[in-house]
């Protein structure tokens, strides 16, 4: 895929739109119909109301499925995005991504197919991490080779020390596994984020894999993929080349919440006078 051209700007701000609990997770209505037709009319309004603010993509994410399998979600899961994604890429002409969580990029890549996607985001796409689902390792060689036979250009967006995580080493790797995340892994773009959701990114350590990328004379995009906020998502698109950005958009603050439209409009109005 072509960063720029996808997303229509070189720092691209991408806004999260968390589904609800779907059908068949522990905290779904016991309704299952009921559930998802509040998935998707959650959906909807939320890319909604993020479009009216000016972002210039969406991440679409079973964020309510908690708790997570790790790399391999039950089709009733896949068949639910893939309900909610076609509702909002139906409802906006904003490029689209798709997330699985905790990291199943097949379902991914498979639904960004279906709906026309334009991109996924897959949390551990090389080595393997410590997580509260146990042990993950990154499937950089199915998901590529998956793409490859869907015959669809969908951008590979690959999380570097992602949050919510450990790397198995004592020492933390985030800058080193840059260059092998997309060297070896072949990521279109890498997202580096803080602890957890939510959480800001140090700059130092934001510095550290920009840094790593120009030491390796690699020019793929990295943004900022948590803690993102109104009063320092110009600090963020100063270094990075683009932010995702949820709970910093939602109604007072919380991840859960549905999007609040002046939060969004705000936090745009800022990145705009950064680019």
């Amino acid at each position: 895929m072509e960063f720029e051209t996808t997303f229509g700007t070189e720092r691209p701000v991408i806004g999260m739109v968390h589904l609800p609990p779907l059908p068949g997770a522990p905290r779904a209505d016991d309704d299952g119909d009921r559930a998802m037709k509040g998935a998707v009319e959650r959906a909807v309004d939320d890319a909604a109301a993020l479009d009216r603010g000016g972002v210039d993509g969406l991440m679409i994410e079973n964020f309510g499925d908690v708790p997570f399998y790790p790399d391999d979600v039950p089709k009733h899961t896949v068949a639910a995005m893939t309900r909610a994604a076609t509702a909002v890429t139906e409802a906006t002409d904003l490029p689209v991504g798709i997330n699985v969580l905790r990291t199943d990029a097949d379902a991914a890549v498979s639904v960004a197919a279906a709906v026309g996607a334009e991109f996924v985001r897959v949390n551990v796409h090389t080595g393997a991490r410590v997580t509260d689902q146990g042990v993950v390792e990154g499937r950089a060689h199915r998901t590529l080779r998956l793409r490859d036979r869907l015959g669809v250009d969908v951008g590979v967006f690959a999380d570097t020390d992602v949050k919510h995580s450990a790397p198995l080493a004592a020492e933390n790797h985030a800058a080193a596994s840059f260059a092998d995340t997309v060297d070896r892994g072949l990521a279109d773009a890498v997202i580096a984020s803080g602890r957890g959701t939510g959480e800001p990114l140090d700059e130092a350590a934001l510095r550290s894999i920009v840094d790593e990328r120009e030491e390796h004379g690699l020019d793929t995009p990295i943004l900022v993929g948590s803690g993102v906020r109104p009063e320092t998502v110009a600090d963020h698109l100063r270094l990075a080349d683009g932010v995702i950005v949820g709970t910093a958009l939602k109604r007072g603050g919380e991840t859960t919440a549905p999007v609040d439209g002046d939060r969004v409009t705000e936090l745009v109005a800022r990145a705009d006078d950064a680019r």
